[in-house]
């Protein structure tokens, strides 16, 4: 670890404080005056709007156009359907009021009691309401059929207790929703949303998830069912990393979306949703971090080399590394030049703290030389190369470390994953070690609950694959029906 990032809070000595301090130290986000929101800073955004680019293009290879709907919801349209808003309502921030005037004192400004509204407007928890009370206007017949939009946007959520991109009240996603004909269109587009996120992750974030349905408990408000990838972090905590929904035609019957099919007889649509949010910047810092910053995967990265240039005041040193910087650029990378006045070991280190995935030094001597060091962020591991074939060379270096972050974190995972054939040794494994436990479940929510309150793991998901571990309930004894993934989450 370079000395100047001496200062970093190690993993293992206090794996909350490290993460506070690397979100800060990396420069992604801080601490806002509004309570419990957050400031993504330029270079955290910067990670986002890759996330955004990348996830937006394999929306609309699936056919998915991009929409935008109000920020405020009517009081009114939360109430339709009756199990959404009991599933948000402890979380909504209310909007009562349409105008300030200024104080008696004119010092300041008060609420104008004269302005109050008509009827409440809620700042969007989730857009489901909004969005399907306007697919009543879109939708007549068949021939409408499906509908599949997404919306980037921001939404709020009354949170007690946060933490930067992992639990805020305001936080950034994109939300996804269609409108099918039938049952097996949404179920379909449900599963295939679903893979597109486990896809996503693993290829591009390199972060191993498991895909798996919710149990009824832990399914999001008003589905019929609900689908999740759980990641493992590094500190053994699941972090639910995509959800995709099908609810169904509970929200059509709730706003009356019918439309007519090509028997003329009027049916309910059906329809889905799915989403992600910068909650994945979180999950790409517990994943790949060390205790000297960010390891930030290639194919995320939004600076991917740092070149850093040795004793730069040299004559042609600067010259040498815009040079290569260029041909760099020109085969396709993301690169940087610091060309600061820092000394070379802060340059490192900041290289380092900002995960940037490749560095190359290059002094006067290797100039001459005609060679370049380059340096691995993941590994460290340093390899000397000829300045003529560092684009080739750092292609496929950045390749190999995409491929071998997705395995570590896999080989960690799969470490930290254990079994479960009886409630002691549940517990017991619960209350000594950190990770993902596989135990068999009867189905009832009392022994889930049960769980939950004994050992304050809750069920991550009930995989698509599954496994035959035993023939009964790992908190009952009773006859199982299926292995589920239990864990203690942010």
């Amino acid at each position: 670890m370079a000395k100047e990032l001496e200062f970093l809070t190690k993993r293992s000595e206090d794996y909350s404080k490290w993460y506070n301090e690397l979100v800060v130290k990396a420069d992604l986000a801080e601490q806002s005056d509004v309570r419990g929101c957050m400031i993504i800073k330029p270079y955290g955004y910067a990670i986002w709007e890759k996330m955004q680019r990348t996830l937006d293009d394999m929306f609309k290879a699936t056919g998915v156009q991009n929409a935008y709907f109000p920020l405020l919801i009517p009081k009114s349209f939360l109430s339709k359907e009756a199990e959404h808003v009991e599933g948000f309502a402890k979380e909504c921030a209310v909007v009562t009021h349409y105008r300030l005037k200024t104080n008696e004192t004119h010092d300041g400004v008060v609420v104008d009691p004269a302005a109050k509204l008509e009827e409440e407007l809620i700042i969007r928890p989730t857009s489901e309401t909004i969005i399907w009370n306007t697919f009543k206007n879109w939708i007549q017949s068949y021939r409408d059929l499906p509908v599949l939009v997404n919306q980037w946007c921001n939404v709020m959520r009354w949170e007690m207790r946060t933490r930067l991109f992992l639990r805020t009240s305001e936080f950034l996603w994109q939300e996804g929703h269609t409108a099918h004909a039938t049952a097996q269109e949404a179920e379909e587009r449900t599963q295939q949303m679903l893979n597109l996120y486990a896809q996503f992750c693993e290829e591009v974030l390199a972060i191993p998830v498991i895909k798996g349905r919710k149990t009824d408990k832990e399914k999001f408000a008003g589905a019929e069912a609900t689908y999740t990838i759980e990641a493992l972090m590094h500190d053994g905590k699941a972090l639910q990393s995509g959800t995709s929904h099908n609810f169904g035609d509970g929200f059509a019957k709730a706003f009356g979306i019918q439309y007519t099919d090509k028997d003329n007889t009027l049916k309910y649509v059906h329809q889905t949703s799915w989403g992600t949010t910068t909650r994945l910047i979180g999950a790409i810092i517990m994943v790949h971090g060390d205790d000297s910053g960010l390891v930030l995967p290639p194919m995320i990265a939004p600076v991917q080399v740092d070149v850093i240039p040795i004793m730069q005041k040299k004559e042609g040193v600067l010259e040498k590394a815009a040079e290569v910087a260029n041909a760099l650029k020109e085969a396709g990378l993301r690169v940087k030049v610091d060309d600061s006045d820092k000394n070379p070991g802060w340059k490192f280190s900041e290289q380092e703290m900002r995960g940037i995935p490749v560095r190359v030094e290059m002094g006067p001597r290797d100039i001459e030389a005609g060679k370049a060091i380059v340096v691995r962020r993941d590994t460290r591991e340093k390899t000397e190369v000829a300045i003529d074939e560092l684009p080739v060379k750092i292609k496929e270096i950045l390749d190999t470390m995409q491929v071998e972050m997705l395995e570590r974190a896999r080989t960690h995972r799969d470490a930290h994953t254990y079994v479960a054939l009886n409630y002691d040794e549940f517990k017991e494994t619960a209350a000594t070690k950190s990770g993902f436990i596989k135990a068999m479940w009867c189905g009832d929510q009392a022994c889930e609950d049960m769980i939950k309150e004994d050992t304050t793991a809750t069920s991550r998901c009930i995989p698509f694959e599954q496994e035959h571990l035993s023939d009964v309930c790992v908190c009952c004894g009773k006859p199982a029906q299926k292995m589920v993934y239990w864990g203690k989450a942010y």
